[in-house]
């Protein structure tokens, strides 16, 4: 199991907690990635929205890609996967500025690639906001592009959405035989999303959910990649995590944390979000807590409670867990401490 975690860019995760010690400021994300490297991390991911969705949209939220360009300059073994929503980016200058960040992190970054779901945060930007099967349409030619400009010493393409000519991209992205390009993350849902990304993304990344919801998943995904005769995905999970030394302790922070009420600053993004995907569940307010339903993962418990779910979660064919925690870096550390030994632990035993 690798173990990421979401880089705090929105100054938290909760929505009824307005301080939860985690600012949204250059400072503090570089020294919780830094620390994150000395303890054992292996990833972290850098999501982008230019309005705050979680505190409200008056609050601060940091850039994605000029973060993951600092980032990458300050760390040294830390994957920086970086979300990125073709509506805001055209895919040739994209495909530019990555290969720049690759060099840089001396090939580091991977890509977390989503379709917008925020409308009201593209009129506020002036952006186009494509309805949801246009939008993967979008994306399909995005990453066309991204491919073509990454692989090819000149690429022209002519699609609906983007059109180049004889595109350069140099230096390109630092290829090795089992990483030719920056690895290509996505999630999603609906049946277009999962044919997109069967086709053309290597790693498959899905909102919280019990191991037994996530396993029929990862076993649609493998399914539809030998149908289309391409090799294994990696498959990651997004997962809140509360390890306390008693499950009574637990839970009380898990009923702290879980009290959102309509009228607070996330609640009209809750539903601008309900209307603008297509989930095969329904998400309650509860859910709605903390972001992308980290808390269905169960990781909530005594250390050794905690490491069990883990190891279901490996069982299931998850390899990354990308974890959400409050405050982060406080919690990261009693993670690495009291968790991630007890899950490597029983791997040697098995072994």
């Amino acid at each position: 199991m690798r173990f990421g975690y979401w880089l705090p860019v929105f100054g938290g995760w909760l929505r009824n907690v307005p301080d939860e010690g985690m600012e949204a400021s250059w400072p503090y994300v570089q020294r919780l990635a830094r620390r994150s490297e000395e303890i054992g991390y292996d990833l972290t991911l850098i999501a982008e929205l230019f309005l705050n969705d979680i505190k409200g949209i008056d609050a601060p939220a940091l850039d994605a890609w000029s973060t993951a360009a600092a980032l990458a300059a300050v760390t040294t073994r830390l994957e920086l996967m970086v979300a990125v929503r073709p509506t805001y980016h055209h895919p040739a200058t994209l495909a530019k500025q990555a290969a720049n960040i690759d060099r840089i992190s001396n090939g580091r970054l991977s890509l977390n690639v989503v379709s917008s779901w925020w409308k009201d945060e593209a009129r506020r930007f002036g952006s186009q906001f494509d309805e949801h099967d246009d939008r993967y349409a979008r994306t399909a030619e995005w990453l066309d592009v991204l491919h073509g400009a990454w692989s090819q010493s000149s690429l022209s393409y002519h699609g609906k959405y983007y059109q180049v000519d004889e595109l350069i991209v140099q230096p390109k992205p630092i290829g090795s035989r089992g990483r030719p390009h920056p690895v290509l993350y996505a999630g999603g849902e609906s049946d277009a999303a999962k044919s997109l990304i069967t086709r053309a993304c290597d790693a498959y990344v899905m909102h919280g959910d019990p191991p037994d919801r996530v396993a029929p998943k990862v076993a649609d995904m493998q399914r539809r990649r030998e149908a289309a005769g391409l090799g294994p995905m990696q498959y990651g999970m997004a997962a809140y995590a509360i390890v306390r030394d008693t499950e009574a302790e637990a839970q009380r922070e898990l009923e702290r944390i879980t009290n959102v009420q309509p009228g607070s600053p996330g609640f009209h993004n809750y539903q601008d979000w309900i209307a603008n995907t297509q989930l095969d569940q329904h998400l309650s307010l509860q859910d709605y807590s903390v972001s992308n339903r980290g808390l269905r993962a169960g990781l909530v418990g005594t250390p050794e409670q905690v490491a069990d779910r883990v190891r279901e979660f490996e069982a299931a064919g998850v390899g990354l867990l990308l974890l959400q925690c409050s405050p982060q870096l406080e919690e990261m550390e009693r993670f690495a401490e009291q968790v991630m030994p007890l899950v490597r632990s029983q791997k040697v035993l098995a072994a």
